[in-house]
């Protein structure tokens, strides 16, 4: 079934809403599986990401996890930074070439780093919790839900932890200046009243949050990769389950790419027959050629059509058009077409000449 990936910064509460989300899909008996990018770290810490090396070979796993649990039938949600857009391409190809959905879940922590990315008007429009890129389904009459709504009633204040920091139940109201990162980090580390139950123990130094905030790549709803988009700001927001549910379970899947497509069978003999009938055709042409004028018709082997002679070819260009002949075949074999294969080719030959 769908893939959500959540996406944002350290410390924006990723974590929570992802286990928030598996709880209440889990309540309604489907079959949820969580890829953490905690468990998937191991022994690793949070400076993976000051190494690209290892950051590549992390992104692989991560890749690798989606990509074994992605089917029509469980939902799987990547609880990871994900801040590279090339890396959420990747995992929309995934999620196409299985022929499900996918929405994307962005968490903003109020105010932000000194250069991270902001979300504008935070202020002005707390109480929206759902991105411009998605609108609720209609209950009644065509009108769209209150941007609010949950099916978990009101939300509650409860205690959280994420990646290892306990934190309060929201951040306080921002305050008109920048939050720096140390400044940030000691307010993670204040104590709550109840204990975590999920703890993945992974600490973010300071500078690496700023190199984070530095070369993070928002989602944007103008690209197919990044939408349905729901973007929740700070803790207290409600999780728009109603409306997640609704473009994960009611919209239709993206059609899966050509280049994704599991090629057709064919009989093990179809591309030896194929490239020995293109071959022969070939040389048959750079042969005619040798003593033919414009204008006369070629009769190479293996066909019962002709030829319209125009101009000398050189092989090079005869080898390119039969490189893409092949392509397209290969991706179309036809068994039935085996006596054909010669006169296709010339046809093919004769519309890319002219």
């Amino acid at each position: 079934m769908p893939l959500v990936v959540f996406c944002g910064l350290p410390y924006t509460g990723k974590s929570r809403r992802a286990e928030e989300l598996r709880r209440a899909l889990a309540a309604e008996g489907r079959a949820v599986y969580v890829v953490d990018e905690a468990a998937v770290l191991g022994a690793e810490d949070a400076t993976v990401y000051g190494d690209s090396a290892r950051e590549k070979a992390l992104r692989g796993a991560l890749r690798a996890a989606v990509e074994r649990r992605l089917s029509r039938h469980d939902v799987v949600i990547i609880d990871s930074l994900n801040y590279i857009k090339g890396f959420r391409y990747e995992l929309y190809c995934l999620a196409r070439a299985a022929r499900t959905t996918l929405c994307v879940v962005y968490c903003v922590r109020p105010g932000g780093l000194g250069r991270g990315p902001r979300v504008a008007g935070v202020e002005e429009n707390r109480s929206l919790n759902v991105s411009v890129s998605w609108r609720p389904r209609a209950e009644e009459g065509g009108r769209p839900l209150p941007a609010d709504t949950s099916v978990l009633g009101e939300p509650q204040a409860v205690d959280s932890v994420v990646n290892g920091r306990r934190q309060t139940d929201v951040l306080k109201e921002p305050e008109q200046k920048e939050i720096g990162a140390s400044d940030f980090l000691a307010v993670l580390n204040t104590e709550s009243e109840k204990p975590a139950k999920h703890v993945s123990g992974v600490f973010y130094p300071p500078e690496l949050l700023e190199a984070l905030a530095l070369r993070f790549e928002a989602p944007d709803s103008r690209n197919r990769w990044d939408r349905p988009l729901f973007t929740l700001v700070g803790l207290e927001e409600p999780l728009p389950l109603a409306e997640i549910r609704a473009a994960l379970f009611e919209n239709r899947a993206p059609p899966p790419h050509q280049s994704t497509q599991s090629q057709p069978l064919a009989s093990g003999s179809f591309l030896h027959q194929l490239d020995q009938v293109t071959s022969q055709v070939l040389a048959g042409l750079m042969e005619a050629q040798k003593s033919a004028v414009p204008g006369d018709l070629l009769k190479l082997p293996g066909t019962t059509e002709h030829l319209r002679f125009t101009r000398p070819l050189t092989m090079a260009e005869l080898s390119r058009l039969r490189r893409q002949f092949i392509s397209y075949t290969k991706m179309h074999p036809n068994n039935e077409n085996l006596p054909q294969l010669a006169n296709m080719f010339l046809q093919y030959l004769s519309q890319s000449l002219h």
